[in-house]
């Protein structure tokens, strides 16, 4: 039986010098085999300990049960912080808990709706957009779904298309910063006191300037036009007007720049990833294609589903979790024990990095049937249901989950309904994907395909 590509864990014992470089080259092929079998796993380094929890309630007790008292690591924004700033992603306490009062009701149901016009443009654009490269020659298609991804952001955030100058300049410098920024910073390893450089490299430093400064351009121009009263109402507009309900106040604009970073990194990067791996998933397994390119002949028509049809896309939808599953766009998350703990009969000390990992986690041997298997049907089963509820977090869990999940979850299979319903894509032999993980799971040397129209 084929099984979708899965990177080869690491053998044995190696050097924190060794584990580093590992790490740096793919997070996913850094770690050892074991993890896809045991519970909790110790990792020690002369800096910091750190636990990798794959337990079902040691998660829930991490992300669900006492959140506050395991924040997000700092050690993470190390990377991240010229980009993000002081964005959502990064902050916690009474900060992070501000930020998403004010950003959670643009993401709430009844608002989805609203966005989905644009969302489903976005679509008809990637559709037109893919007939120039489907000629059955390869094509590397995390390019096309990479556009495809930043196309829906920023119809739905700003009310333009990705062909707008200043959005189309922002995609070109986010993919040279992706380019430019290693998963590993030296802040990230090293207890390294707050006033000490970062050590950033200049092309990501520059690259992440330049992104900031295109969003800022569009964050002044949206103020302008609220206090005009000419602003669309989009999710930029519902975000940048609505006051924290406990202090009355709104985003100021270096604030909003902050939060438009993270939804273009969070929104855009993973879901193309997640596009990237469900469209080659499909050409790796052509009968689930096929059925897949039938549930959307017989719901809609060429110009694509009503709102009211995706929830008819229940095939889609499972193709799309099952991706979600098999490729976590984001493979790791990392809290830190804010206070001792002891979890499975370990000492965990204040300090500790809690590393949780959707990767590990939703290939666990104990928990899934058949883990490594692409079964889109799984989740009609009693160990799906139930790994369902238990074991699968692609967007977090508790409190902190994905502001975006269920827009990501009409996104991605909307997407990928309309280009399947409209195009074949089988494998390349001599180009076999490779997962690797740096800041989403994305594949090492491309993900290629060869397209061809349907008709």
């Amino acid at each position: 039986m084929t099984l979708p590509p899965k990177p080869p864990a690491r053998d044995g014992r190696v050097s924190l010098w060794r584990y580093m470089k590992l790490f740096r080259q793919d997070i996913l092929s850094a770690q050892p085999a074991r993890l896809y079998r045991a519970w909790m796993a110790e990792f020690k380094t002369p800096f910091f300990r750190s636990y990798l929890c794959n337990q079902p309630e040691l998660v829930d007790l991490v992300l669900k049960d006492r959140p506050d008292d395991f924040p997000k690591s700092n050690r993470i924004r190390e990377g991240l912080a010229p980009l993000l700033g002081n964005s959502v992603f990064v902050t916690n306490g009474e900060a992070w808990k501000r930020q998403r009062r004010i950003i959670d009701p643009a993401f709430e149901g009844g608002r989805l709706r609203d966005t989905y016009p644009a969302m489903l443009k976005a679509g008809r654009g990637a559709v037109t957009r893919l007939a120039g490269v489907a000629d059955g020659t390869p094509h590397e298609i995390e390019a096309q779904t990479s556009h495809a991804a930043a196309d829906v952001i920023f119809r739905t955030l700003f009310s333009i298309p990705i062909e707008n100058d200043i959005a189309s300049r922002v995609f070109h410098a986010f993919r040279d910063h992706q380019r430019a920024q290693p998963v590993l910073n030296l802040g990230a390893f090293l207890p390294l006191p707050r006033w000490m450089p970062r050590f950033h490299r200049g092309e990501a430093r520059k690259t992440a300037a330049a992104i900031r400064r295109l969003i800022t351009e569009l964050t002044a121009a949206r103020m302008d036009e609220i206090e005009s009263g000419t602003a669309p109402d989009d999710l930029a507009t519902k975000i940048m007007t609505t006051k924290d309900p406990q202090t009355g106040e709104r985003f100021e604009t270096e604030e909003m720049v902050d939060q438009v970073a993270i939804f273009f990194l969070a929104g855009h990067e993973t879901s193309a990833s997640a596009l990237a791996w469900a469209l080659y998933l499909l050409a790796l397994y052509p009968d689930w294609q096929e059925k897949l390119a039938e549930e959307a002949l017989q719901t809609y028509g060429e110009g694509g589903p009503e709102f009211a049809q995706v929830g008819k896309l229940r095939l889609a939808r499972d193709v799309f979790r099952e991706t979600l599953r098999l490729y976590p766009p984001v493979p790791m998350m990392v809290r830190e024990a804010q206070c001792p703990e002891r979890f499975r009969d370990r000492d965990v000390p204040k300090g500790a990095q809690i590393v949780l990992s959707p990767w590990h986690q939703h290939r666990h041997e104990r928990l899934w049937d058949r883990p490594d298997e692409f079964d889109p049907a799984r989740f009609a089963t009693e160990n799906g249901k139930t790994c369902l509820r238990t074991a699968y977090m692609p967007f977090s869990a508790g409190q902190r989950v994905c502001t975006g999940a269920g827009f990501a979850m009409i996104e991605g299979p909307l997407l990928l309904s309309m280009l399947v319903r409209a195009y074949r894509f089988d494998l390349v032999p001599d180009r076999p994907a490779m997962p690797v993980a740096h800041l989403t799971v994305r594949g090492r040397d491309g993900i290629w395909l060869r397209i061809t129209p349907r008709d």
